[in-house]
Order: C-alpha cells, then structure tokens, then sequence
C-alpha cells in the first residue's frame, strides 16, 4: 500500500482515535489558575533563564546541531531505499520504531550506567554509525548494514532526544518546566527541522548528478557533521549529576524514569 493513498485514510482514522482518547483522559486544570498571568509567563519566557547555566546551554547548542543531520534520515530514507530496489520498505523501516520501544524500555537501566552526559553522547554517536552504514550498506551483499542502521533507530532518538527532555524537565523544575519542554522543542524540531531540511535537500542535489543520487556522498556528509559535534560535545558538555539519571529524586519533581 505504500505507493496508494491508503497510508493517508490510515492516519486520518488513527488521529480521530486518538483524538476522542484523548476525552478519556484525566482532568489536568492549569497550575496557574486563579494566578496572575504575565506575557512572560505566555511566552515561556523564563525558560530562557536556564541558558545562564554553562551545561544546559551547550546541551541546547548541540540539540540544535544534531537535529540537522537528524532530517536526513526522515527526509530520505524511503528515498534511498527505494532508489536500492528493497522491496516493502517502508515495512522495513518499521525496525525503527520496534528498536525505539525496546530502548525506551531499557533506558532507566542505561541511566544507572552511564549517566546524562554519556546517554547523549551515545545518542549522537549512533547517528554517525547509522549514517555510514546507510553509506556503504546495499541490499545484494551487505544488507545486514541497511538493517543494521535502521535498528539503531532507537538508540539515535531515545539516547539523545528523550534524555534531552528528561534532563530538561530536571533542570527547570515544576514550575518552569513545560515552558523548557517548549523551548527545548522549538530549537529541536523547529530550528533543527528547518535548518537540517534545508541542509539534507541541498547536500541530495549536491550528490546528484543525471538525476542519480551518490547515496555513499549524501549519507557521509551527515555523518562527518554529527561526528564533529559529537567531539565539541563530549569535550565541553561535563553535566553527569546523578540527580539527572533517575537514581534520585528532587524534592521539586520526584523520580524521572
């Protein structure tokens, strides 16, 4: 059904679902209700002030910078699948989303391990192994590499993204928090989507000459971006508070994972 509009009514359906789910779930009134509002507190303006910490504003610098060789994947993927011959691929693609699942199961157990600062270092790594894998894998005699960094799909998002929001929600406590959850998602998928789109469509048509593409170009490229921030990373970035893996908990916020 890929090449069809069935995919399409497929979402539509799954999104009315979730919208009338959503009816069914708990009363949650604003923790501001019957307070004074200023535009400050609209604007999720005092997130801003989490930037005077060293860490947490490297942290938002390299999730700005890693979410640009982030859109290649969901920008091209199919595309290079497809362009490879693999049969069904967005079936195969769905790895993914099962590594995804898996890892977000596994990850208070990689908390206890490695702490903050290696979760997202490890994040930002497995971006780079994906990205050569995608570069030299094929489906006749290596499509074990194909496979490979589809999988590692799981420890690209949850390592990096989802210990960014729960070191986030540490950082800025209860009363801040949705606001830093807000600004933390504006640099990521908004800055970051808008900028690595941007990026991925210009590094495609710098790799493709005759309308064919140089899959091995277009996915090094990438590669040698995260690899660079992940060195600038792991040298500046030094927040591994133990307070942020989800051994402990705040007083403010309680247990994370």
């Amino acid at each position: 059904i890929e090449p069809t509009v069935i995919p399409m009514y497929v979402a539509i359906v799954s999104q009315i679902v979730l919208a009338v789910f959503c009816l069914a779930l708990p009363h949650t009134p604003p923790p501001s209700k019957g307070q004074a509002v200023t535009v400050s507190d609209v604007l999720g303006l005092d997130a801003l002030k989490l930037l005077a910490n060293r860490d947490f504003l490297v942290f938002v610098i390299g999730s700005f910078l890693i979410s640009i060789p982030l859109q290649f994947y969901y920008a091209y993927t199919n595309a290079f699948l497809n362009g490879l011959g693999l049969e069904n691929a967005v079936g195969w693609m769905t790895i993914g989303q099962g590594s995804e699942i898996f890892f977000m199961l596994l990850m208070p157990v990689f908390f206890a391990k490695l702490g903050v600062r290696w979760m997202l270092v490890v994040g930002m790594l497995a971006w780079v192994i994906r990205y050569v894998l995608f570069a030299f894998g094929d489906i006749q005699t290596s499509f074990w590499m194909l496979a490979f960094g589809l999988a590692l799909h799981g420890i690209c998002y949850d390592f990096f993204f989802v210990t960014g929001q729960i070191y986030t929600d540490r950082k800025a406590g209860p009363k801040i928090r949705g606001a830093a959850q807000g600004f933390i998602t504006v640099v990521t998928l908004g800055l970051g989507s808008l900028v690595g789109n941007s990026a991925a469509g210009a590094v495609e048509k710098y790799a493709t000459t005759n309308s064919v593409t140089n899959w091995q170009t277009f996915w090094l490229i990438p590669a040698a971006f995260a690899a660079a921030v992940i060195v600038v990373f792991a040298i500046v970035f030094r927040d591994n508070d133990a307070a942020a893996t989800g051994d402990q908990a705040s007083p403010e916020t309680g247990p994370v994972v």
